[in-house]
């Protein structure tokens, strides 16, 4: 039974000429696979609509060749033949009685058009955004005019293809719409540029020419960026106050953020939920029309609490629906603990920045709907009464033992120290990660409701143990430990002399409450975001702390999840010396020498202690002993032995989550051939052959 403190999230909401039969909304979110790969697309959409997500929307969807965004993969309504793509995602959603948006966008001066070669458009002669060697022409009248045609007939086609909502998008700085909004892009001198009325008038326009190609029977939706905290030079709070009220009553619906986006999904290290709060409160006061908003909602409290205040009439998410796509199901069956919290890592923004499928930490099935046929809630049986012994009791052995049990297996999970959750537990007492606990907490909340999985902890396993145990499927989750000797991308043989170092430290040592003092150098050949929270940590401790890597940039993966931003604004906050470029050849205990990676000058600096972070090794010696002891197996009644997460690889800890749910799902199961996923394949119809001219195959 739902909690009737929750009823609220569950009343209907009109968007203009359609309903939405709850208050939750998936905002638009890119996914990696876009236009190139539909089924797996409308896949993923699919389950956020039986999830029980009132609104269901695409993610960006180029409306021209002049705004291609090669090479990222994003939605498509260029021309007709575009159609069929995003239909199957509308009938999809449809299916289970959810309404499905676009959200068309012209990216302007923010695209590529590597794949189109088309010149860039935007307000004013400017360069690219994004450090593409090319420039973007200012736009003629006639350009202006074309782009609204070109915006209006991608319209039409999201309601061809079955679209019940039609969005109008100007945030984070990724539209020309906001393009003329913003002085620093927008230095025209005619009717479009100049005042603030001047500036929303192309904005107001698309929004009439939208709402008179398809009002009828869609709802038009405005994305707009309350602030882009640039200053003066961006679109600022006061500034979107005067655009709001200009714009009050034109859209069916408004759905406002913050710009850019690492401003919007900022990362939980920085940002807690509901941090938009402040940048969004005054649109419902100024327009009568529902108001969305996001931030990281997974407390079905906070959601009330937004409504109620007058905040936001619809929960928005993006993040969360994807850490858990049923979130709204379970609040109305009265099933929060249930939900799957996102922990906030970004991992799902990874994909689309690395150009490949959506992932997500705490979902593993994200991305693999179509790709595997993964479902979120629901997996197939166990084909037989086997036995399964879980050794190590971290992110993949939780998540393997939790799903093995999900089957109906009998599952027993062995955990060396006193406490579950292996690196999740140790990482989440780190600054700024206590919500990465959330992966650790679900999973032994949902393993604590099964009674045919059982946990011992405190129990450090011999390879006899292992075999005298009696289980018939034995994996190893046994983690991984970080290296001392400063082997890494950099250094393929390790550093002289660092090995047996008493002054040496690694992010096992911090985690283990052994802190370095004085002068602190944390030596940085990972990428991610390990070295800049040891530096953090070190601070906060005291330390005289200065960063070190060998690459050009700090943390550089870290651009990947948004983190990036704040990882430089926090070190230069808290005073950290940053020297990139450079390598460590040398340690005495108290001078650290330093190499300029492409000078190959060196230098020397007082230095009392280093922190390494560089590579990590599995600890596998377990695994290694049993394969020794394979002709033992058979008389023990083992019949598979697998090495999984961080004891196979060490990885991220969604490389572990998934490790360990494939494990489960695959246990017992026939092997579905050498590529073990579904792939998109496409033909080519008569038209395009007789098209190739004679000579070219």
């Amino acid at each position: 039974m739902r909690d009737p403190r929750y009823d609220i999230l569950f009343t209907p909401v009109k968007i203009g000429p359609v309903t939405a039969k709850n208050r939750f909304f998936q905002v638009p979110h890119c996914n990696g696979m876009g236009h190139a790969m539909p089924l797996a697309h409308a896949a993923m959409r699919e389950i956020k609509a039986e999830g029980g997500w009132a609104v269901v929307s695409t993610e960006e969807c180029e409306i021209h060749p002049s705004s291609d965004l090669t090479p990222y993969v994003e939605a498509r309504l260029w021309d007709d033949r575009d159609i069929p793509a995003l239909a199957l995602m509308c009938d999809k959603v449809h299916a289970h009685g959810a309404l499905a948006a676009v959200e068309l966008s012209h990216n302007g001066p923010t695209a590529s058009n590597l794949y189109s070669r088309e010149v860039l458009l935007a307000p004013s002669h400017q360069v690219s955004k994004y450090g593409y060697p090319s420039q973007a022409r200012a736009m003629t009248r006639h350009d202006i005019r074309e782009y609204r045609r070109w915006h209006r007939e991608a319209a039409l086609r999201g309601k061809r293809a079955g679209m019940d909502i039609i969005y109008v998008y100007a945030a984070h700085d990724l539209s020309l719409p906001m393009h003329f909004l913003q002085r620093r892009r927008n230095q025209r001198s005619d009717e479009y540029g100049g005042s603030l009325e001047n500036r929303v008038r192309l904005l107001r326009e698309v929004l009439a020419d939208t709402r008179d190609a398809v009002g009828d029977t869609c709802a038009v939706a405005l994305r707009f960026a309350t602030d882009e905290l640039l200053g003066p030079s961006g679109v600022e709070l006061a500034e979107a106050q005067d655009i709001v009220g200009l714009l009050a009553e034109l859209p069916d619906l408004w759905d406002v953020n913050l710009a850019a986006w690492y401003n919007d999904s900022v990362p939980s290290r920085f940002a807690a939920e509901g941090a938009q709060e402040p940048f969004i409160d005054f649109v419902k006061k100024t327009t009568t029309k529902p108001v969305v908003g996001v931030g990281r909602f997974t407390s079905p409290d906070t959601m009330v609490s937004q409504i109620r205040r007058g905040v936001i009439d619809m929960i928005g998410a993006a993040r969360p629906s994807i850490a858990d796509p049923f979130l709204p199901r379970k609040i109305e069956e009265g099933r929060a603990d249930d939900i799957r919290e996102c922990i906030g890592c970004n991992i799902c923004v990874s994909g689309d920045m690395t150009i490949s499928p959506i992932r997500c930490t705490q979902n593993p099935t994200m991305g693999e709907e179509w790709r595997k046929g993964w479902h979120p809630e629901r997996i197939q049986p166990r084909r037989t009464a086997s036995r399964v012994l879980v050794v190590g009791g971290g992110p993949a052995g939780l998540e393997a033992a939790r799903a093995l049990g999900q089957r109906g297996y009998e599952v027993s999970l062995a955990e060396a120290r006193r406490e579950l959750g292996g690196r999740v537990t140790r990482e989440a007492r780190l600054p700024g990660l206590a919500e990465w606990a959330r992966v650790r907490d679900w999973r032994v909340g949902q393993i604590g409701k099964l009674t045919n999985v059982s946990l011992y902890l405190d129990s450090v396993l011999s390879a006899q143990d292992v075999l005298d145990f009696g289980a018939e499927h034995v994996v190893l989750a046994t983690g991984c430990h970080w290296r001392r000797d400063g082997f890494g991308r950099s250094n393929g043989l390790g550093i002289e002399n660092l090995a047996n170092n008493p002054r040496v430290y690694t992010p096992d040592d911090l985690l283990d409450g052994r802190m370095p003092s004085g002068r602190v150098v944390v030596f940085d050949d990972d990428g991610f975001y390990h070295a800049s929270i040891a530096a953090d940590l070190l601070h906060q401790q005291g330390c005289d702390v200065a960063y070190v890597t060998p690459e050009d940039s700090v943390a550089p993966w870290s651009v990947n999840t948004l983190d990036y931003r704040h990882i430089r604004k926090r070190m230069a906050k808290q005073g950290i010396e940053v020297i990139v470029s450079h390598n460590i050849t040398a340690f005495d205990d108290t001078t650290l020498t330093l190499e300029n990676g492409w000078d190959g000058q060196r230098h020397e600096r007082a230095c009392d202690a280093i922190v390494l972070v560089t590579s990590r090794l599995p600890h596998d010696a377990l695994y290694q002993e049993l394969l020794q002891r394979e002709a033992d197996w058979a008389d023990a009644g083992i019949r598979s032995l697998r090495g999984i997460g961080d004891a196979e690889a060490p990885g991220l800890i969604a490389h572990a989550i998934y490790a360990g749910h494939r494990y489960a799902r695959e246990l017992e199961e026939a092997p579905s051939g050498e590529v073990a996923f579904r792939r998109h394949f496409h033909t080519v119809d008569a038209d395009d052959l007789r098209r190739i001219p004679d000579g070219m195959s």
